[in-house]
């Protein structure tokens, strides 16, 4: 075990699958020679060669594109988008093509890619870098979608995402990338460091992909969430003064949903945050697969903590992003209600 975060934890995923499996390639804007904007890709292209980890030109369309014909020829691509804002660029190479192409072929070819990318905000990236978009790709049958929320589970998962035959999208929340909790002070938790940094196995390994996790056992109250906003709602719950139970989704798609409704049905209460803006968003699924499943045990209404519908401001970064205080607000809402 060495204690990573999760940009080593990142980059060590991709170093084990370059190494183990030769059909692994890795490229997109800045990823070689300069390592990636956040580093995710240091030293990869010295340890493995240009022809297996290369920059790209700026255009997101056509990185997906050439990923896909890769994935048709046998190779496994993980390509990085630099920043999730930028992903719409290639939405129809993902949306109409990559995710199409099992069902369409018949199973005769498919799309075995991985893409990488940055999202969220807590790091002043203002309203073009510190975007939320995954619930737009839960909606995207035949793409599935992930977010780690510490490193362990980023290397684990993503060494997952590449070794699967579908195409998978990795958010990385990037608030979460280099330690310690930082900015606003009202968002620290004793439990930061601890799940921030953490223990990593060396060599391979992998977590499965649509298996949700318990961070925190409880009996009063379950919050469901995911990325960054776990370590908000486990904070949260240390200030609540009741026994609140956390799980961590970490896979957005395919969703988990018996581990949810299990907790819910036993707790009777539920609060789901996350960092995206509420309309439409991914909260409102998983809201609607509770009252499907949990109807008969529910004790009061479901309430979503969520950014607000707006573009993420820079000016006031701290008011729109879910912080404790407003968890808090969701908790106590619940437990009257």
């Amino acid at each position: 075990m060495t204690k990573m975060n999760m940009v080593q934890a990142i980059n060590s995923a991709q170093d084990v699958m370059l190494e183990r499996d030769s059909s692994v390639v890795v490229f997109g804007e800045d990823v070689g020679y300069f390592g990636g904007v956040f580093n995710c890709t240091e030293g990869l292209q010295k340890k493995y060669g240009i022809q297996r980890v290369f920059d790209t030109p700026i255009a997101e369309g056509g990185i997906i594109a050439l990923a896909i014909g890769m994935g048709v020829n046998e190779m496994r691509p993980v390509t990085e988008i630099q920043f999730s804002d930028y992903i719409y660029p290639a939405f129809d190479q993902i949306v109409s093509e990559a995710s199409r192409l099992r069902y369409r072929s018949g199973g005769e070819y498919w799309a075995p890619i991985t893409i990488r990318t940055p999202c969220g905000g807590g790091i002043r990236g203002g309203q073009t870098h510190s975007q939320s978009p995954e619930g737009i790709f839960t909606h995207v049958s035949g793409v599935k979608t992930a977010m780690p929320s510490n490193p362990y589970d980023a290397k684990g998962l993503l060494i997952s995402a590449i070794e699967d035959d579908d195409p998978t999208i990795f958010f990385e929340p990037k608030r979460l990338y280099n330690g310690p909790f930082f900015g606003d002070p009202k968002a620290q938790s004793q439990s930061w460091d601890s799940h921030v940094k953490g223990d990593v196995p060396e060599g391979h390994y992998t977590v499965p992909i649509g298996k949700a996790e318990t961070v925190r056992a409880g009996s009063d109250l379950t919050i469901v969430t995911y990325g960054t906003m776990v370590h908000v709602s486990l904070a949260a719950a240390e200030l609540s003064g009741h026994d609140v139970e956390v799980i961590d989704l970490r896979t957005l798609t395919p969703l988990d949903i018996d581990h949810i409704a299990s907790s819910v049905c036993r707790t009777g209460r539920c609060v789901i945050v996350h960092e995206a803006t509420k309309t439409g968003g991914f909260g409102a699924e998983i809201l609607s697969q509770i009252q499907e499943t949990c109807f008969w045990k529910l004790e009061s209404p479901i309430v979503r903590v969520a950014g607000w519908d707006i573009p993420y401001p820079h000016a006031f970064e701290w008011e729109y992003f879910p912080g404790q205080g407003r968890v808090l607000d969701a908790i106590k809402k619940v437990m009257e209600g």
